[in-house]
């Protein structure tokens, strides 16, 4: 029996292999098949199912490709509907792999169709639990994620509880913990960085599994510091429900090389998104008017995701030569199929070609702390939650998440600065709103990290306050 965690860290998404005597199981795949094919190739064997925990809201799974590559079975827990073939297993229904055999556990709470996966090995012994969303390290999955229901996020949180206490908590605490996300997914508030552990360590640190906490009290401590999910999360769920295009020819149509007068023609036709995907430092030195930051040395695709609204909206990019298909791939991880070509031979040739050309004015932290006063606008782009931990005096909180909301609070004719953590999520918020006509913007190089280094007036440091 082999068991493997295939972690991707941007996602922060862990999807499982797991084989005996030549037959295969993935369990929560991500949009592109072929690394999942490939382990099966070098083992010799064969994928016989593709495991699905729940209809994932925050990436688009690769279960539909990868069924039809492979012949496996897709399945689903109990009371999912998708609308595609697949099999809807029993609670408690057993399948079996080679020597070992898969338990489908119903655990409604994260999603009613939310279900985890107990692998037994070749001796019939509980070995490992594979979680999904239901239970992380440190914490549970959020009760305000699932698509179309009549049940509040009060109600799911109760069915949580009880899938916990009646089908997780009795197991063995020598039972491995494998579960869909690690720290960094929205889709839970206290994730441990580790990714993966012992459910007899859970059982001691985990929050929600505390062994006295009632009912009322595990709904109110799961429900409370929600904030809106990322807007993509409820449509990617529909795409793993309702069926997607294939990421072949997602990939084919996008990885379009263009040149200079053909991307400026596809722009004006299509209405398209101009996405830079180069590191920050090289974009605030010149940049397409018109374009948006978002680079992909960092948590590119969520930042697509929370960003751009409509998943069909027909997307260019510009990208240093070698990471084309790294960012369609990583598109299509959360549903924007509609990236439509890049510009060929990137930015320096647009500069080549003689076209217009903006940047990025930025200052230094220390600089900007020797003009500080407390007239200067200052925008901090960070979560409500950093924002509540430590701030400089004065600061206004404008989080990138909710950047499109709120930016009818600011004034066209003011200056502002604008700084996150690090400087990746300010960049981007300067470039939107450059991209919107804001032209009084500058750019703190380093983020509050920086800032905290000079002399600025802070707020009083508090304990991280929880959100998500």
């Amino acid at each position: 029996m082999k068991v493997e965690q295939i972690y991707t860290g941007c996602l922060a998404e862990a999807a499982y292999y797991i084989e005996s005597e030549g037959e295969a199981a993935i369990i929560d795949p991500l949009r592109e098949t072929q690394p999942y094919i490939e382990r099966a190739e070098a083992d010799g064997a064969t994928i016989k199912y593709v495991l699905e925990t729940h209809f994932h809201a925050d990436f688009v799974s690769g279960h539909l490709d990868l069924a039809k590559k492979t012949n496996a079975s897709i399945v689903f827990g109990p009371t999912a509907q998708p609308n595609f073939k697949a099999h809807v297993a029993k609670d408690g229904e057993v399948l079996k792999l080679g020597k070992v055999s898969i338990v489908v556990l119903h655990t409604p709470g994260h999603t009613m169709e939310s279900s985890t996966f107990l692998l037994r090995d070749e001796n019939g012994v509980d070995y490992a639990l594979f979680t999904g969303d239901t239970l992380f390290l440190g914490d549970v999955g959020r009760p305000d994620l699932a698509v179309k229901t009549d049940l509040s996020r009060e109600d799911l949180a109760g069915h949580l509880y009880d899938s916990l206490r009646n089908k997780i908590m009795p197991l063995a605490d020598e039972v491995i913990v494998y579960p869909g996300h690690g720290a960094g997914s929205a889709c839970g508030k206290k994730m441990s960085k580790e990714t993966w552990g012992t459910l007899g360590a859970q059982k001691q640190v985990n929050y929600a599994l505390r062994a006295d906490m009632t009912r009322a009290e595990f709904v109110k401590e799961v429900t409370t510091g929600l904030v809106d999910p990322p807007q993509y999360f409820p449509k990617n769920a529909v795409m793993n429900k309702m069926g997607y295009e294939s990421f072949d020819e997602v990939r084919d149509r996008a990885l379009q090389a263009l040149s200079v007068r053909a991307f400026k023609a596809a722009w004006a036709e299509e209405d398209a998104l101009v996405i830079d995907t180069r590191p920050q430092d090289e974009f605030a030195k010149g940049f397409i008017p018109g374009s948006i930051f978002i680079g992909i040395d960092d948590t590119f695709a969520p930042w697509v995701g929370a960003l751009v609204p409509d998943l069909k909206q027909p997307i260019l990019f510009v990208a240093d030569a070698g990471r084309e298909d790294e960012i369609v791939t990583r598109l299509a991880r959360v549903g924007y199929d509609n990236a439509i070509g890049y510009l060929e031979g990137g930015f320096k040739a647009w500069q080549e070609a003689g076209e217009d050309q903006d940047q990025i004015n930025e200052i230094a932290a220390e600089d900007f702390a020797k003009i500080y006063n407390s007239g200067i606008n200052l925008l901090d782009a960070r979560r409500i939650s950093e924002y509540e931990t430590q701030h400089v005096e004065g600061a206004i909180n404008f989080p990138l998440d909710f950047i499109s909301r709120n930016m009818s609070n600011i004034d066209r004719e003011k200056l502002y600065y604008v700084h996150c953590a690090g400087g990746y999520r300010s960049m981007i918020a300067v470039s939107i709103l450059k991209s919107r006509g804001f032209t009084n913007i500058i750019n703190i190089q380093g983020g509050f990290k920086a800032l905290q280094t000079t002399n600025l007036p802070l707020s009083e440091l508090v304990e991280q306050a929880t959100e998500l």
